[in-house]
C-alpha cells in the first residue's frame, strides 16, 4: 500500500505565498505521478496540477497558471506546490493524489489511485 501526507496549509491574506508538501511512501519501487486537487466549501472537488515522475510533464488549471508551481524531489518522495498571489477563491481542502503514471484523463480524481486527507488553505481578503 501507498501512503500520502499533505502538509503545508494555512490561514493567509490576499495577495501572500504558500508551499504545500506531499511526500509518498510504502509499497512503491518507483517515483509515481502526482497531483493536486482541491475543493472548497459547497463546491466539488477541482483539479489544480499534475506532473510527472520524472517531472515531466506538468499541467495546471488554467485559474492557477502563472500563480501556481509543481515540482518534485524524487529523491524525498516529496511532490510541492508553491501558491503566490493567493485569492479568497482559493481557498479550499487541497488533497494529492498519486498512481503510476500519468494518464490523458489527468485532471479526474477517478484516475488516482491513493489519496492524501488533506490540507486546509485559507486565504481572507
Amino acid at each position: 500500500q501507498v501512503q500520502v501526507v499533505e502538509s503545508g496549509g494555512g490561514s493567509v491574506q490576499a495577495g501572500d505565498s504558500l508551499r504545500l508538501s506531499c511526500a509518498a511512501s510504502g509499497r512503491t519501487t518507483s517515483p509515481l505521478a502526482m497531483a493536486w486537487f482541491r475543493q472548497g466549501p459547497g463546491k466539488e472537488r477541482q483539479f489544480v496540477a499534475a506532473i510527472g515522475w520524472s517531472g515531466n510533464p506538468i499541467y495546471y488549471e488554467d485559474s492557477v497558471k502563472g500563480r501556481f508551481t509543481i515540482s518534485r524531489d524524487n529523491a524525498k518522495n516529496t511532490v510541492f506546490l508553491q501558491m503566490n498571489s493567493l485569492k479568497p477563491e482559493d481557498t479550499a481542502v487541497y488533497s494529492c493524489a498519486a498512481r503510476p503514471l500519468l494518464p490523458s484523463s489527468y485532471s479526474s480524481p477517478t484516475s488516482y489511485n491513493y489519496w492524501g486527507s488533506g490540507t486546509q488553505v485559507t486565504v481572507s481578503s
